[in-house]
């Protein structure tokens, strides 16, 4: 009797690291690092332009809610508390014009790019979902059909899209690197094409407290969706408008049919917003006086960082709203960088954002008057 041969291996198929690694793209603020001990190198010192994080205080009134609340033991909730979800009902239908909002329409989230990241992933989406997003966009929406193993697309103008297999479609106005913001008309007609061919529109409208030459719109204002909110939710975040980025403070608000589904997964994933991070958030939104004294000095800033790279022979596109200035030289995007980083001033490539991107530079509202106003002498020199 011959001998039994061995059976052949077992082919255990962990999710190596590599794979995963290898879905995503290069984390393309490691690419700047050269240029930023470049600019640090400058006598007076860096001026950062590049990531567009808040550098203004938080508001006392929500630093005092955050304190107040600090004596929180016991777990929070995905849904927030009541009143978490009275302050974004009620500030959704006073800002934004929304009608009849409920609680079923709203959900607390840990800041807006983890659910950015996240959401084809807790939608269900998976390999041959499609997902779309602008052609210049905030990378994470890649980031996040990678994640999910979905391909995704990208659109100039979304309804000129195939819409086959097409489950989810990002906007963003304020656009993120652009400035860019999207009319009313164009809102309205987006939103019906989307509705015909069953697409799930998601609006990222976290910039939309910083419109300059323009007024942001909100998809759910009544006048962009008939007064139903099939299909459609909005996005926003209190990163910008309340300088609050280090409390992850963002919210959803839109189809109770998209958020119920959506709240259960969060819940497994224990996805939850901490107690005082929501009393925080109850005060924010409570007062608009704070808003106001912010987007005075991304005003300022604004003009003053404008003028300068004009009279710097730069060339400024769009920008009509949002925190940042997108500039250009007519020459690749990272002799731009270079140039300026020389100069002590650090700015984000504009192929950060895709292709499209790649002759411009993104420079963030985001640094002190007085880090600004180096900026604006150097500029001139």
């Amino acid at each position: 009797m011959s001998a039994v041969s061995d059976p052949p291996p077992v082919a255990h198929h962990h999710p190596s690291k590599e794979s995963l690694r290898e879905r995503l793209p290069t984390f393309p603020w490691d690419k700047l690092e050269p240029y930023k001990k470049t600019a640090a190198a400058h006598p007076d010192g860096i001026v950062d332009l590049s990531v567009g994080t808040p550098v203004d205080p938080v508001p006392e009134l929500i630093q005092k809610a955050l304190i107040a609340a600090a004596d929180s033991p016991g777990y929070p909730t995905v849904w927030g508390t009541p009143e978490l979800r009275d302050a974004i009902t009620g500030w959704v239908e006073r800002r934004l014009g929304a009608k009849n909002v409920t609680h079923r329409h709203v959900l607390p989230i840990v800041g807006s790019k983890e659910l950015v990241a996240w959401l084809p992933t807790q939608l269900g989406l998976g390999p041959g979902d499609k997902v779309a997003h602008p052609r210049l966009a905030y990378p994470t929406y890649e980031v996040g059909a990678r994640l999910a193993r979905a391909d995704h697309v990208v659109y100039d103008d979304p309804t000129d899209l195939d819409p086959t297999n097409l489950k989810l479609l990002w906007l963003n106005s304020p656009s993120n690197p652009t400035g860019k913001v999207l009319s009313k008309e164009d809102l309205t007609r987006i939103v019906a094409w989307a509705r015909e061919h069953g697409v799930l529109i998601f609006s990222d409208e976290c910039y939309l407290e910083l419109g300059w030459e323009a007024d942001p719109v909100s998809v759910l204002h009544p006048d962009v969706n008939g007064g139903s909110y099939d299909g459609i939710v909005s996005v926003h975040s209190l990163s910008k408008r309340s300088n609050l980025a280090g409390y992850r403070a963002a919210f959803l608000a839109g189809d109770p049919a998209v958020l119920g589904p959506l709240r259960e997964i969060r819940k497994h994933g224990g996805m939850m917003t901490s107690a005082p991070t929501q009393a925080a958030v109850v005060a924010a939104l409570g007062d608009d006086a704070h808003v106001r004294e912010q987007r005075e000095r991304y005003a300022s800033r604004r003009a003053a960082l404008r003028e300068a790279l004009l009279n710097h022979g730069f060339r400024i596109e769009h920008s009509e709203a949002s925190l940042y200035l997108w500039a250009t030289r007519d020459e690749s995007c990272w002799d731009t960088v270079a140039h300026l980083a020389e100069r002590g001033i650090l700015v984000a490539p504009g192929d950060f954002y895709g292709p499209a991107g790649e002759k411009f530079v993104r420079v963030a509202l985001t640094a002190t008057d007085e880090r600004v106003r180096a900026a604006v002498v150097r500029l001139a020199e």
